[in-house]
């Protein structure tokens, strides 16, 4: 679940990405694919929020139009090695050294250029 970090309360309007720039606060930008013609131009803030970001967050604008955190999902980290593998997997190694040959497929070689 999120947290909110700071209430703005920002109203979202079509065709702009909203975000929080670099010193923490609501800024917005028109979108790529926004309808329309696209013009460059710089991101404008919107609220002055003034977060400090925490590492292992992921920091958005929710609904409500509130600075919101969240801890990143982070998968690999705590996986065991074997975890994934099905018993029939596991077994088919310990076959292939028996016979003497190895359990998975050789990657093909790259010709040299």
């Amino acid at each position: 679940m999120a947290t909110i970090v700071a209430k703005t309360g920002v109203k979202r309007e079509a065709g702009w990405l909203y975000f929080l720039d670099k010193k923490g606060n609501v800024s917005r930008t028109r979108m790529a694919r926004g309808g329309g013609k696209v013009r460059k131009s710089k991101p404008q803030v919107i609220a002055k929020a003034g977060v400090k970001r925490e590492n292992g967050f992921l920091y958005f604008i929710d609904k409500k139009g509130n600075v919101a955190k969240v801890a990143m999902a982070r998968p690999g980290s705590r996986r065991r090695k074997t975890a994934g593998r099905s018993p029939a997997r596991r077994t088919a190694g310990k076959r292939a050294a028996r016979r003497g040959t190895t359990a998975r497929r050789r990657p093909a070689r790259r010709a040299r250029r």
